[in-house]
């Protein structure tokens, strides 16, 4: 599901994360700017700004960085 931003894509994971019993969070302060650490269990990603649409690529990126499906966020 395109378009979708870093709040979007945060809110899936979490979604997903209560599903399945995986601890997930967010350190909004972790990175530079306005980027931010999220975790899924022991994996984690960069998320970048929260407001803005996240590029295909880069959804893709982070999803695979996670160790999820895409099925599971699209």
């Amino acid at each position: 599901m395109y378009p979708m931003t870093g709040a979007d894509f945060i809110k899936r994971v979490r979604k997903l994360g209560r599903q399945r019993g995986v601890e997930v969070r967010l350190e909004p302060d972790a990175g530079k700017g306005s980027h931010g650490k999220l975790y899924y269990g022991t994996r984690r990603t960069v998320v970048k700004d929260r407001k803005k649409e996240l590029k295909k690529g880069t959804l893709h990126t982070m999803i695979k960085q996670l160790g999820l499906d895409p099925k599971d966020i699209l």
